[in-house]
């Protein structure tokens, strides 16, 4: 392809022309060609909102993209793919508005996005491209829950949920901030829904203990083992005291401070409540309870709320020392966090010292504080004291040894035992919403289901889910995989039905069907019941999944898009595996990893994938502020919209000032007058290439040579740059080939293979000038193919060194020696340095110390 009639820097006319070149000519389709060594960079992709592009996006985006064209540069096979996360809510209240369908409206997203993105002249192998919305996509993504089906890892369940009346949706807790929709401001509620929860905990400790094996940020590994929050300790049985009958289980990590337990506390949900309640406490509790569901957990957990509660009139036993505790209830526990119960020990716990300060319970200490201890709550070690009775005695034992010993003791006792628990909780897996991947399950009676069962055998796997409504017990029939996918139907509204359920229910055709379970083939019961015993009455799932669930695996999709017979082929998923690096905003640092982990090592459990983590390399790009050095945000209005720096400046400047601005990894402010430096920058490039008449510079000459301290500039420079893109280190790079430039600049001619390498270095950061002018110096397209420069370090090594001379330490003189020089030749020349010698007058030299390279000091 020839290059532009530009005679000055038309960034309007030259990037337009290369992105057509690369999307004909496919410059950056990523073959699989199994001889050649791969590199996978990964963007986190994105959800196609309706506002487009905002300048984070392509901060994260230009930095993945100048490691791909380097890498391809040193011959790597590069994979670069991009898709879109396009399932969510957004779409579906759009719809709810104006009656469009969501899909419509995704798609119109989508390709706003895709336009914003090939206008940055991102090198991504558009032939991969994804949308997690494609039936052809989330076949796949619903054949993967039923892997997790029949492996026992999916079930149904009552559980509380945050519910919008006003959106007529439940709201995952991430969504609901401060008591309301995260949308729209509205007020939520909590109910109690039917969910599919998917049971992450079965791969807690694997999630925790597997991290050792990632390259990711500290803070990152932090964050995930906070979330998973695995904890020693013991879990506890206490005897209730007539005329309650049973016992209450607590799980504590702190045994060793029974005997310190002056009351115990259960969740507002717990169901014991009930039981516990005493008739004159009914109508408080009921009070509580109500109060209690329309916070959310981080509300009730949080340490420095106001404490409250309400006695249930009930007691237990102390099992240690045979007290009578009184049972209160309190919003700061919640059920999902071991049994839903704790053991009060306000000595040795703040919040439980608050509570009781409160309402006047008892404190009693049960480790000695130190001497200048003058706080309330202890929660430093040292030794146990009041904690003796009968056959049992802790005192003097540090908490560690008394640990031990109390929880030997629960076991011999039969009163606790031992245990490890997380504060992981199962994966509530369900959304009431239309715009989602359906669940591929059909709902069927009990007699039915032991026809399948009886007929299908294995293939139902190890699970039998069902639930119970109406005093009817239905059972989960898996579709087969020949009936994926199950797709969406067409619905007149796109609002949930008035029982919480999904638009789905309303879909009446689509929901009652005859039902064949051996082909999953389905008519709707309007129809006549076909002939056949594997034909039976069902209904299928209105529940829909979440949009975690396309963003679970999309990596691995990139490697094999087009496949209709596997979600990736067994060779295509050892050649490319997982991404060697995985770039995206630290806001993903918890759920999005750990649900995509847990994914991965079920499909690696089954022998679907090669690796046993899906992410090898992590990296967070920081967060681009707005002007005023705050976040961005509409309603700040400090929004910078990438399209319009685009069309003042054009996209090389854009990206490469997303690259100078700092360090990848930090928070930084935007400055537009910033913009202008690096767009002079570009600008200086083409003039020396270029002249005003648009040709090529007559400086620029085939037989021109380097002097020695250019060419060793040049060397230097190709070392750094290359070593500062693999480390994500672009902001320096930038200013290398900037000091590099300058120096060309000063040169009376230019050898023409200099500019051509410095053309290489350059390509990454701004392609799209380094294309034009590669062409224009005679060169074929496309740069990418031409390689990286080679570094000499021979050409790095200097001839001469400036060496500094000392007199008692003290500096007196330095010259420009022979890097050969000998001790002897430095201690003449600097007897004979006229700065030198009149210290040296009359003194005889006693002792020279040389620090080769460095300087030689003289003493005397």
């Amino acid at each position: 392809m020839k290059a532009t009639n530009s005679k000055d820097y038309d960034f309007l006319t030259i990037e337009p022309h290369w992105q057509t070149f690369w999307e004909q000519d496919k410059t950056f389709r990523a073959p699989d060609d199994f001889r050649r060594p791969k590199f996978y960079v990964l963007d986190m992709f994105p959800y196609p909102s309706g506002s487009g592009l905002h300048i984070g996006h392509p901060e994260g985006y230009t930095a993945t993209d100048i490691l791909a064209r380097y890498k391809r540069a040193r011959g790597f096979n590069v994979l670069h793919p991009i898709g879109w996360d396009a399932f969510g809510l957004p779409a579906e209240q759009h719809a709810v508005k104006t009656g469009t369908h969501p899909a419509s409206n995704t798609q119109n997203n989508i390709a706003n996005f895709r336009r914003q993105i090939k206008a940055l002249g991102f090198s991504y192998d558009w032939d991969r491209e994804i949308d997690t919305t494609d039936p052809k996509y989330y076949r796949w993504t619903q054949w993967i829950f039923l892997q997790l089906f029949k492996q026992g890892l999916a079930y149904v369940d009552e559980r509380p949920v945050w519910w919008c009346p006003e959106l007529k949706a439940v709201l995952a807790n991430e969504e609901v901030v401060d008591g309301k929709s995260e949308i729209g401001g509205h007020p939520v509620e909590r109910r109690n829904l039917r969910q599919w929860v998917l049971r992450i905990t079965a791969y807690a400790e694997r999630l925790l203990a597997d991290l050792k094996d990632v390259d990711w940020p500290d803070s990152t590994k932090r964050m995930q083992e906070a979330w998973i929050g695995r904890s020693e300790g013991a879990e506890v049985a206490f005897k209730l005291a007539e005329p309650a009958q049973g016992e209450l289980k607590v799980f504590t990590t702190r045994p060793d401070t029974l005997f310190g337990c002056t009351y115990m506390v259960i969740a507002p949900e717990h169901p014991m409540v009930a039981t516990l309640t005493v008739p004159g406490q009914q109508a408080a509790v009921a009070v509580y309870q109500r109060q209690a569901a329309a916070k959310s957990d981080l509300e009730r957990t949080d340490l420095a709320k106001n404490k409250s509660g309400v006695f249930t009139g009930s007691y237990a036993i102390n099992p240690v020392n045979g007290a009578r505790v009184p049972v209160w209830i309190a919003d700061y526990v919640v059920m999902g966090y071991g049994t839903g119960a704790i053991m009060a020990v306000p000595a040795q716990d703040q919040r439980d010292w608050d509570f009781a300060k409160i309402y006047a319970l008892p404190i009693v200490r049960t480790v000695q504080p130190t001497a200048d201890f003058a706080g309330e709550a202890f929660v430093e070690d040292g030794p146990a004291i009041n904690s003796a009775h009968g056959d049992l005695n802790l005192n003097g034992l540090r908490i560690e040894a008394a640990k031990a010993a109390i929880i030997a003791w629960l076991e011999r006792t039969g009163r606790g035992v031992r245990k490890v628990n997380f504060k992981l909780r199962d994966w509530l897996f369900s959304r009431q919403r239309y715009w989602g991947e359906p669940v591929p399950v059909v709902w069927v009676n009990a007699e039915d289901y032991a026809r399948a069962k009886a007929k299908l055998g294995a293939a139902l796997g190890k699970n039998e889910v069902s639930y119970a409504a109406n005093g009817v017990t239905h059972y989960a029939l898996p579709l087969p995989d020949t009936a994926l996918p199950l797709t969406l139907p067409e619905v007149k509204s796109y609002l949930p039905s008035g029982a919480g359920e999904s638009p789905l229910a309303n879909a009446t055709e689509w929901l009652d069907v005859w039902y064949d379970f051996e082909t999953g083939a389905a008519v709707a019961t309007t129809e006549p019941r076909p002939a056949g015993e594997s034909w039976v009455h069902g209904r299928r799932e209105t529940n829909t999944m979440p949009q975690w669930a396309g963003s679970c695996w999309y990596y691995l999709r990139y490697l094999d898009p087009q496949n209709s017979e596997r979600f990736v082929a067994p060779e295509l998923a050892k050649y490319w595996s997982s991404p060697d690096l995985y770039v995206g905003g630290a806001e993903h640092a918890v759920l999005h990893l750990l649900y995509a982990r847990f994914w991965h090592k079920v499909l690696f459990d089954l022998g679907h994938v090669p690796d046993h983590e899906p992410f090898r390399r992590l990296f967070h790009q920081g967060i681009i502020l707005g002007e005023d050095g705050v976040k961005m945000s509409k309603t700040r209005g400090n929004v910078v919209n990438p399209d319009h720096v685009v069309a003042g400046y054009g996209a090389d400047t854009l990206r490469l000032y997303l690259m100078f601005l700092g360090p990848l990894e930090a928070m930084k402010p935007w400055n537009p007058k910033g913009i202008e430096g690096v767009h002079r920058f570009l600008r200086k490039v083409w003039r020396e290439c270029i002249d005003q008449d648009g040709a090529v510079h007559a400086r620029i000459s085939a037989d021109a040579t380097l002097p020695p301290d250019a060419e060793k500039l040049l060397h230097e420079s190709i070392k750094k740059v290359g070593e500062d893109f693999e480390a994500l280190r672009f902001n320096t790079a930038i200013s290398t080939l900037m000091i590099l430039l300058n120096a060309l600049q000063k040169l009376p001619a230019i050898p023409r293979s200099t500019l051509l390498d410095f053309l290489r270095m350059l390509a990454p950061l701004a392609p799209h000038l380094a294309e034009e002018l590669w062409v224009r110096l005679g060169e074929r397209p496309s740069i990418m193919a031409a390689g990286w420069p080679v570094f000499d370090a021979t050409k790095t090594i200097a001839d001469t060194v400036t060496m500094v001379f000392q007199v008692n330490g003290k500096y007196r003189g330095d010259a420009v020696v022979p890097v050969a020089v000998t001790e002897a030749e430095l201690l003449q020349l600097a007897k004979d340095h006229p700065k030198v010698g009149p210290h040296l007058a009359g003194k005889p030299v006693k002792r020279a110390i040389w620090v080769k390279g460095k300087l030689i000091n003289l003493l005397v």
